[in-house]
């Protein structure tokens, strides 16, 4: 899953601001209903919408190689939990970091971000483990004994 990420400072403010907030051990996390998310959903080529992710770490967390590396880690927690879980589409996230996600291991902050887009509402359910397209080849290997049949 790409991320597309903030890119004014302002969306920050606002999201500071006016946004749903929930604090965990390693990082706090803002959310704020997308104004232009209609917008982004016309440029989008799959037409659906999107989140647009920033992600803030003070120098107050460390230097330059902690601050990085808590920055990944989120990101690959938030990518980690887009894949099992549907998260919530058209809003700003804004994900900022405390001094412990720089020493936490990925799976630690990973189940920080998930508690806090539960308690914002963002998380919605887990997603199916099989497609349609498993099913529907799953469905044509039982009708053929077993036998694989290329389409």
């Amino acid at each position: 899953m790409k991320l597309f990420p903030i890119k004014e400072h302002y969306l920050y403010k606002k999201a500071y601001r006016g946004g749903e907030r929930a604090a965990a051990r390693s990082l706090c996390l803002y959310v704020l209903r997308d104004r232009r998310a209609n917008l982004i959903k016309k440029e989008n080529p799959r037409g659906e919408y999107l989140n647009r992710i920033g992600i803030s770490a003070s120098k107050k967390i460390g230097g330059a190689v902690q601050r990085n590396r808590a920055k990944r880690v989120a990101r690959e927690a938030y990518r980690e939990i887009g894949r099992e879980y549907a998260i919530k589409k058209g809003y700003l996230v804004v994900i900022a970091l405390r001094t412990p996600a720089t020493v936490l291991k990925m799976q630690e902050v990973k189940r920080d971000l998930r508690y806090c887009l539960k308690r914002t509402g963002m998380l919605i359910t887990e997603k199916n483990v099989h497609s349609e397209t498993d099913s529907s080849r799953i469905s044509s290997l039982s009708e053929n004994n077993g036998e694989t049949v290329k389409k």
